[in-house]
């Protein structure tokens, strides 16, 4: 009897006594929220300033390192990833072009980070240079182009440069042939989540540029919000740069800006936070601004068709979007004709990136959503539909004029990532296209329905071999998003291969929070309807199980910032439903993530504890608030110390929370990286060594002997 006592006891102390994890002192902090007492006992850990803090990131990081490099097959694993990474060919992104030069961000490894090339497109040859390798001097690697812009002469180029991930970037003004700097580098023009943007002047000589606040103008705290809006003509001193817009917006405006050349106007648009709520801006050739759309108006997106008429993308009671005509003639007033109405395909929108639809030669070219797989749809200026282009399951990204006709992006879940030409009768893939040693003609993609809590269907995407059987004996990886109006489009990995050739599935869910299906998908996953979120990825979980694809001992889930907060959510709540938990980046801390540097960029989308109904909601699903004495999966962490999306102490403060609890002997592992942010930007080698950690953990954590193919 006292054996067996002492077998049971031991269950108990198992995971601190086998991961040897560092003494995490608990305090007695406790935090009222409308009458509400809740306690923090790790409210310490978010304190990155604190030498203690840093002792004890530093020693977690230190037991999961030892532990991942005891790892059966980690070497395998690695000399694998490190293969299928480095022999993938090259592919070129953010494509640019001026009369018959383009400029692209290449992507070639065993290079640590995408580099600026110009092609010359004349000809078949598509002969290229190096403009500009960020590296190049820089022994750490570390150094990123954020974004860049050329000059309308095709003679100059602005580069917007960061170090370490942290995305705080200075803008660098560069000679295209000669490579030399040619003007005063303009600091902090870019920052983590409102970004940063630049348009040139018509005579290349000038330019508008988003502006920070620099030392001495603003507190600490307030650094990375206020953007505002300025305009420099080059080679002047610094301070002669003159003000345009912005004193007057909210501490949390995002501002985007683009030129009509011919007209001499210029129009911004500026986001609310992440809220997806935008107002429009347009100055006159006299250089007077006027407010050209309110936030109730609901245009979202919006690009020049000429100097007296603005294309916007409404959601104004049509939630899948639908096109409407600005007349700018005669500012300050402003008129709408409807363009193109709502239809049961969702109009895409995009703030960060590049632009969703584009007019060229009097033609819309538009990503359009079905319910995560993507189109590009084209209309004529009188909303009238074109033929377009036939494509299968696929994603849709950056569209651009090339020549008379169009270029896209086009992505697949098994076929290498490709730029197609588009010249309104025909598509053909173009030279700029990428190849891959790897070959998924064994897999298929299939599309199938999960039903939610509330009766809501939710697409899955499943990635599979053709030869599987729905046995249930089959480990599968289940990521998802839910957030933002972001939504999740088939996109190729090369990496993946290394899960698939074990007798892996992977699949893809389109949870609600994004924007598959238009603004009231959105909608049903944000601020007090978050839970549906949550309530969807579970849904997809069991019906995984269900239909024979996995059981829950062989399930693995995934997740990236919101999807972080996605894995911690589910991890709060049903722990039991799967075997393992990768986790990057994560919000897991819901009551105290707008205290954060960047935290109030997130109000709108997710919502304030200052009010109490979404206190209400935010506490009822916190992750670090709900975890409670139990048995949990096998968990890893993952964080970069310079992300400044999310802050890295909520993976500190959900790490200390679930080692305290968990009385199973699954290990609760935190991982941070010292040269990396929220991801953008993160060197070739640590981009490797976190695929190799997280593929070795999460075959360890299934029991799975990795067999090299």
């Amino acid at each position: 009897m006292l054996r067996l006592i002492v077998i049971l006891c031991s269950l108990f102390i198992l995971p601190s006594m086998a991961f040897e994890y560092p003494d995490t002192r608990r305090e007695n902090t406790v935090n009222s929220y409308h009458g509400v007492k809740v306690s923090d006992p790790y409210q310490w850990l978010e304190d990155w300033s604190s030498a203690e803090v840093k002792s004890w990131s530093k020693a977690q990081n230190s037991v999961a390192r030892k532990a991942l490099g005891k790892l059966p097959g980690l070497a395998a694993i690695a000399k694998v990833v490190e293969a299928v990474t480095v022999s993938d060919t090259v592919s070129y992104g953010a494509g640019e072009r001026v009369a018959d030069q383009a400029w692209f961000l290449k992507y070639a490894p065993p290079k640590q980070q995408p580099f600026l090339v110009q092609i010359n497109t004349v000809g078949d040859d598509f002969s290229e240079r190096i403009v500009f390798d960020p590296v190049k001097g820089d022994a750490s690697a570390s150094t990123s182009i954020e974004w860049y812009d050329v000059s309308p002469d095709g003679k100059l180029v602005a580069i917007a440069l960061t170090v370490a991930g942290a995305e705080v970037a200075d803008l660098h003004i560069f000679d295209v042939d000669s490579g030399e700097q040619v003007d005063t580098v303009l600091p902090r023009v870019n920052a983590a989540t409102a970004g940063g943007d630049m348009s040139w002047d018509a005579d290349s000589r000038g330019f508008f540029y988003t502006r920070y606040p620099r030392d001495g103008e603003r507190s600490q705290q307030d650094q990375n919000f206020f953007q505002q809006l300025w305009h420099r003509k080059l080679g002047t001193p610094l301070e002669d740069d003159q003000y345009e817009l912005g004193r007057k917006f909210d501490r949390i405006a995002e501002i985007r800006v683009q030129q009509h050349h011919d007209s001499g106007k210029v129009l911004v648009t500026m986001q609310y936070g992440d809220s997806g709520r935008f107002r429009l801006y347009v100055r006159d050739k006299d250089r007077n601004w006027f407010r050209a759309s309110n936030y109730e108006d609901k245009l979202v997106q919006a690009q020049f068709i000429n100097g007296n008429t603005v294309l916007a993308l409404s959601r104004k009671k049509a939630p899948r979007g639908k096109f409407v005509a600005l007349d700018i003639s005669k500012l300050p007033n402003t008129r709408q004709s409807l363009l193109l109405d709502e239809s049961e395909e969702t109009l895409a929108s995009n703030f960060y990136g590049s632009p969703t639809f584009i007019v060229h030669n009097n033609l819309i070219y538009a990503k359009v959503l079905l319910g995560g797989p993507a189109k590009l749809r084209v209309f004529n200026l009188q909303g009238k539909t074109q033929p377009a282009p036939e494509l299968g399951v696929s994603g849709v990204g950056q569209i651009m004029a090339w020549g008379e006709d169009v270029l896209f992006r086009h992505y697949s879940y098994l076929k290498p990532n490709s730029w197609l030409y588009f010249d309104g009768t025909k598509t053909r893939r173009h030279a700029l296209s990428s190849t891959s040693a790897i070959n998924f003609d064994d897999y298929k993609v299939v599309r199938e329905l999960a039903t939610s809590k509330d009766g809501t269907r939710v697409p899955v995407n499943i990635i599979i071999a053709k030869d599987t059987k729905l046995d249930g004996n089959n480990p599968l990886l289940l990521t998802g998003y839910g957030g933002y109006g972001i939504s999740l489009s088939p996109n190729f990995s090369p990496a993946r291969k290394v899960w698939l050739d074990q007798g892996g599935i992977v699949s893809v869910a389109n949870l609600r929070g994004g924007g598959e299906f238009g603004e009231t998908w959105h909608k049903q996953g944000m601020l007090t309807s978050k839970q549906n979120v949550f309530d969807d990825f579970h849904a997809v979980m069991r019906h995984m199980v269900n239909r024979g694809y996995t059981q829950p001992d062989k399930l693995v889930i995934e997740g990236r910032s919101n999807g972080g907060l996605l894995m911690g959510a589910m991890i709060a709540q049903h722990p039991k439903d799967f075997a393992a938990a990768v986790s990057h980046v994560g919000i897991y801390d819901s009551l105290r993530f707008e205290l954060s540097s960047n935290g109030a960029f997130n109000i709108p989308e997710l919502g304030t504890v200052a009010d109490e109904n979404l206190f209400k909601a935010l506490h009822a699903y916190s992750p670090y608030h709900n975890v409670t004495k139990g048995d949990y999966p096998s968990i890893m962490f993952m964080t970069g110390e310079n992300d400044g999306r999310v802050d890295p102490m909520h993976s500190r403060k959900m790490t200390a929370a679930l080692q305290w609890v968990n009385t199973s002997a699954n290990p609760i592992f935190l991982r941070t990286s010292g040269n990396t942010g929220h991801g953008a930007g993160t060197p070739l080698n640590e981009s490797i060594a976190e695929e190799v950690d997280r593929l070795a953990f999460m075959f360890d954590s299934l029991g799975i002997e990795y067999k090299s193919p």
